[in-house]
């Protein structure tokens, strides 16, 4: 006998895939932390080669290229973060280090939008980041490029720009953890699942937005991404 819910069913997060009409649905969101030197440092830490900390965004954070971001409430203090983005077509646990590629489906750019005040407050209190980093659409992300599109991403420029000023540029190569030994580390915490996406982490020069900044930003090899800032 088929479910009947209980109230209706939200619709399943999906990304776009590049040069098809073909959607990748989104299991989960994760995030790697301070994974460039000099943005680490522009954050007040050490950026020594210590395993990679992990945090996550809901599914549903997630906002298409081209689409205008609201400026979340409860915040005086919105920042950009470019990232490369990982989408997964294979799961697992415990992933061996030279397995870890072969899980890759495609690479997307994303922006991890972040509350700093809220996550500046937290960390000073201890508490956990959730409310500055998994607010509603604060994902915004291109279109998935799958690997039979683009190879293995390993070097290529990553930059952003708000209103044509550069705020953040610097080059894939320059992450202290590589997109393999991410994925293996994180296999030892989590099941991966196909349809996860891994934001990789951020280059120095995050920084505010307000509405009506628009955003252009990309990784080389990869696309570009571009969204306005509005009020709520």
């Amino acid at each position: 006998m088929p479910r009947q819910f209980a109230v209706p069913a939200p619709e399943s997060p999906a990304v776009a895939i590049a040069r098809t009409r073909r959607v990748f649905p989104v299991h989960r969101i994760y995030c790697v932390g301070r994974n460039y030197a000099e943005h680490a440092r522009e954050m007040g830490n050490d950026p020594t080669r210590e395993p990679p900390f992990f945090f996550a965004k809901p599914a549903d954070a997630i906002l298409p290229s081209g689409v205008d971001v609201p400026y979340p409430p409860r915040t005086a203090n919105l920042h950009h973060e470019i990232e490369l983005v990982v989408a997964l077509g294979r799961g697992g646990r415990n992933i061996p280090l030279d397995e870890a590629l072969q899980t890759v489906f495609g690479y997307a750019v994303g922006n991890d939008l972040t509350r700093r005040d809220l996550q500046a407050a937290a960390k000073g209190q201890g508490r956990p980041w959730d409310t500055a980093k998994g607010f509603d659409a604060s994902a915004p992300i291109t279109p998935i490029r799958p690997m039979d599109q683009v190879d293995h991403i390993t070097r290529g420029r990553i930059w952003l720009e708000v209103n044509g000023v550069l705020r953040q540029e610097g080059d894939v190569a320059d992450m202290i953890w590589s997109v393999p030994e991410i994925i293996a580390e994180l296999s030892t915490y989590f099941e991966l699942r196909p349809g996860d996406l891994i934001f990789t982490g951020t280059p120095a020069g995050v920084g505010p937005l307000l509405p009506g900044d628009v955003v252009h930003g990309g990784v080389d090899g990869v696309g570009t991404l571009e969204h306005g800032v509005v009020a709520a």
